[in-house]
């Protein structure tokens, strides 16, 4: 099947018109990415995230390494241009990582690894107001993916709620801000290598540049061209755990704009508690009917525990962190 461009699916029709989770079941069963309008997130809301991350990425640089992502166990923070990994290639952009607001909690003897990714965030001080920006977005960004969720429930035959109990206060929330500057030359034009995201959903805010392209079902790439006024949203590995593979996480990457020109983009990675264990859902028969299985990567194993997979994640991607941090946990994994 060829798939030229992303569906497009106002979420405001969910509870009102009949025919919507059929479209959202084949946007997201065939594609695994589509665009959502009518979701209700304030304009201001977008902008002031927009604004302040393009004013945190032309402080001095010194002032940005002030919350670099070395100085936290967590992985959370600002990371340079070229230290983030995908596939073992360095990605061309600079970013900051959020996490849910927490205290550390201190590991036992016993305890699984992914009890180190709980703890607080770095925020730039010559920046004070990022914080509550962020926040207030990471917040819209929730009641928006957890409605997209109730709405993937209800198209795969399941009650509304099915997937809440995992998303209570101790959800794993991700954010980046992020900043792809002008490719470094012109043959040079991974700004994130072909990955797939793991959580359940990831919702993203781009700017007007576009360079996300997405794998379609024949093996083209899509480009997610921006739309005003939409998130992009994305299936994630957890769910086509849940499915079976009826659902897929889709590859997909950036390609990093051309020489001079700057991209801005703030994702939003919608994980459950850490301790999650995801359970295959029964389907209605005319659904299970058309599952297809889990995919099958040796280079990209899944694993139906949330909290190991997001330790897996942010060791490959981040080895300065994993070296400075977690160096036991590295000696014992292969």
């Amino acid at each position: 099947m060829s798939v030229s461009s992303l569906p497009v699916l106002d979420l405001s029709r969910f509870r009102t018109d009949p025919t919507f989770l059929a479209d959202l079941r084949v946007a997201a069963r065939d594609v695994g990415f589509f665009y959502v309008t009518g979701h209700g997130v304030p304009a201001e809301v977008t902008a002031g995230i927009d604004e302040l991350a393009r004013r945190f990425f032309a402080l001095p640089v010194e002032q940005r390494l002030e919350i670099e992502n070395v100085h936290s166990p967590q992985f959370r923070g600002y990371t340079r241009t070229g230290t983030e990994h995908t596939g073992g290639t360095a990605d061309w952009r600079e970013q900051i990582d959020i996490g849910p607001e927490r205290a550390v909690v201190e590991q036992r003897p016993g305890d699984p690894d992914w009890v180190r990714l709980i703890g607080p965030n770095q925020w730039p001080s010559a920046l004070p107001e990022l914080r509550d920006t962020v926040l207030r977005w990471q917040d819209e960004a929730l009641r928006v993916s957890r409605e997209v969720l109730r709405a993937l429930a209800a198209a795969l035959g399941q009650a509304e709620g099915y997937f809440d109990a995992w998303f209570d206060e101790e959800s794993s929330l991700h954010v980046k801000i992020v900043r792809y500057p002008g490719r470094p030359d012109p043959e040079s034009d991974q700004g994130v290598g072909v990955h797939k995201d793991y959580g359940y959903l990831a919702l993203l805010q781009q700017d007007e540049v576009g360079g996300l392209q997405v794998e379609g079902p024949d093996g083209r790439w899509i480009d997610a061209t921006p739309v005003p006024g939409s998130f992009v949203v994305n299936i994630g590995e957890m769910l086509e755990i849940a499915t079976q593979g009826y659902l897929t996480a889709t590859r997909h990457r950036v390609v990093s704009p051309p020489v001079g020109v700057d991209r801005f983009s703030v994702p939003f990675f919608l994980g459950p508690r850490l301790d999650a264990v995801v359970e295959p859902l029964e389907l209605p028969a005319e659904l299970a009917a058309r599952v297809r299985g889990i995919s099958d990567d040796p280079d990209n194993p899944l694993h139906a525990q949330f909290g190991e997979n997001a330790v897996r994640g942010w060791l490959r991607s981040h080895p300065r962190v994993a070296e400075k941090y977690w160096p036991d946990v590295l000696a014992r994994r292969p």
